[in-house]
């Protein structure tokens, strides 16, 4: 299992998950990609996009304006 970082803050919405989505083929099953991001609607953003890929999304942890976010494949 390998943990990949993706630093998408400054980026607004879509974007944080466009580039998570562009990630796909750097990322084997087992893997965790976590996500930092000040996008406003990224929390729902991220949930909405693992239940329409099936992905698990482990842990949503907030500090400030920044949200990141723990995503198993």
């Amino acid at each position: 299992m390998t943990t990949h970082t993706l630093d998408a803050t400054g980026l607004r919405c879509p974007q944080p998950i466009l580039k998570i989505t562009a990630m796909l083929p750097h990322i084997s099953a087992g893997d965790l990609l976590e996500v930092t991001a000040d996008c406003t609607t990224f929390e729902e953003d991220v949930r909405k996009w693992c239940d329409r890929m099936g992905r698990t999304l482990l842990a949503v942890t907030h500090k400030g304006d920044v949200t990141t976010a723990q995503i198993q494949f």
